[in-house]
């Protein structure tokens, strides 16, 4: 499913069915999915789901991937963030049986599962939400092989260790996990450090020849993913052999203002067409474009307003505007013209945004 399918749908409420502890700070919460919903519901591995919560007013919504394979229940892993809203929330408070907000998948960290061959999934901390989805996944309905390889600081931090060692039990001959322990020492020193662009370097010198892999996946935070990004870069794997996703970025960029009552400075006037309907507007060149036509189009879909989840995506059909940065969006799709409008401001004197491209 694509963010078209979130416009469409909107938010549904729903129960949870259960709430796994998998560490002191991490909790999986699966949803249960009435049967009038379950089409809306069925996602492909490595999607995920945006939820929604009206803290103080405000309408607040957080993105998190799903870590059950295809054709489950809908579960999501959360790691507590110190002081947030919402994942504090999940893995405090949140029991089975109550309601939460919950929006259809969306996503397109998400494997062809027609297309065999070995896969490479390197995830850090709770970068492994997606990674399982897909690994699990790919391991059942394919004849793939898989290996992962896993970045934490110490045991008791690790997030799906079970899930995990039962997928290796099950799959003994196609799957391979690798754990690297930055704060606990392993019985090998491969395995202990951060996994940073060297320890992968070394790991793929030692277990992972680059041009034996058929697609390489990457999740977990910005130093991490960049560094994976800039070594497979340099072993000359092509770039849409590499897929990636952000869970939080360790260097934030320049703030997007958000938009004061009345338009002060340049301006550009803005057409946003989205479910059909077209509304021209006059945006600030300071504030996002999602920023500045939410007072117009309450009704734009977003999640995490970081260049993180791809919720905001849209297409940029004609003049220009500046993505400030992109944690989201693959090579070919910002060159298909597509942005993410939570950063990205106009810079022409006219701009039209398309969400249903």
């Amino acid at each position: 499913m694509t963010a078209s399918t979130l416009r469409r749908t909107g938010f549904h409420t729903l129960k949870v069915a259960d709430v796994q502890r998998l560490c002191d700070d991490a909790v999986a919460v699966t949803f249960g999915v009435p049967e009038d919903l379950a089409e809306t519901f069925r996602f492909k591995p490595g999607q995920s789901l945006t939820l929604r919560r009206v803290i103080d007013g405000r309408d607040e919504r957080r993105s998190y991937s799903i870590c059950a394979p295809a054709g489950a229940a809908p579960r999501v892993g959360v790691r507590e963030v110190p002081g947030g809203l919402f994942s504090s929330w999940l893995v405090r408070d949140v029991r089975p049986g109550d309601e939460v907000e919950v929006a259809a998948p969306t996503g397109n960290f998400t494997p062809d599962m027609a297309a065999a061959g070995h896969h490479v999934l390197i995830a850090a901390g709770s970068g492994i939400t997606p990674v399982l989805s897909i690994a699990s996944s790919l391991l059942a309905d394919s004849d793939a092989t898989v290996t992962v390889l896993y970045g934490n600081r110490r045991t008791d931090t690790v997030m799906f260790a079970d899930d995990l060692a039962d997928l290796k039990d099950r799959y003994p001959a196609r799957l391979e996990l690798v754990h690297v322990l930055s704060r606990e020492p392993r019985e090998a020193e491969l395995f202990t450090g951060r996994l940073d662009a060297e320890k992968l370097r070394r790991l793929c010198t030692v277990l992972i020849p680059p041009g034996d892999v058929a697609h390489w996946w990457l999740c977990g935070p910005f130093e991490m993913v960049t560094g994976a990004q800039e070594l497979l870069r340099s072993l000359d794997v092509p770039d849409e052999r590499v897929h990636q996703e952000l869970f939080y970025v360790d260097t934030p960029p320049e703030p997007v203002h958000h938009v004061d009552p009345a338009v002060v400075g340049s301006s550009s006037e803005v057409t946003l067409v989205l479910d059909g309907r077209s509304t021209t507007m006059t945006l600030p060149r300071s504030s996002s474009l999602l920023d500045g036509a939410q007072k117009y189009r309450p009704d734009l879909p977003f999640a995490c307003k970081g260049g993180v989840c791809g919720t905001c995506r849209a297409k940029i059909c004609d003049g220009k505007v500046d993505m400030r940065r992109n944690f989201a969006l693959e090579k070919a799709e910002v060159d298909a013209g597509f942005v993410l409008t939570c950063q990205s401001v106009p810079i022409s004197e006219a701009v039209t945004v398309d969400f249903d491209a």
